[in-house]
């Protein structure tokens, strides 16, 4: 129905940058809420950051002032510039998407398969 579909991560060196990309496609009449979570090994899946339909956006704690999420809507993509990584921001990286099928369904949550991002020290 919705596909959500990552790109981007890879390895990268403390102090550097990496840009993730998420594409939805599939039957879609409406996005809400997009999103990043991850997940570190051995740890609970966590929120990364959010942005609502309207552009406001929700950072975790761990990385405010380094993460920015934006959106492209025409494209119904989300992405999440990471700068001045860290080693403990590795971890796979999934996107969310908020989105309903027609104009009378409700809202459902997709997520995508997730992208690994590598920090070393």
């Amino acid at each position: 129905q919705v596909q959500a579909v990552e790109s981007g991560g890879g390895l990268v060196q403390a102090g550097g940058s990496l840009t993730l990309s998420c594409a939805a496609s599939g039957s879609i009449f409406s996005i809400s809420a997009m999103g990043w979570y991850r997940q570190a090994p051995g740890k609970q899946r966590e929120s990364v950051a959010e942005i609502t339909d309207g552009g406001r956006s929700n950072y975790a704690d761990s990385v405010k002032g380094r993460f920015t999420i934006s959106r492209d809507n025409a494209k119904n993509t989300v992405y999440l510039l990471m700068n001045s990584l860290k080693p403990e921001d590795t971890a796979v990286y999934f996107c969310t998407v908020r989105a309903r099928h027609r104009s009378w369904s409700g809202l459902n949550d997709y997520w995508g398969q997730g992208t690994q991002v590598v920090v070393s020290s």
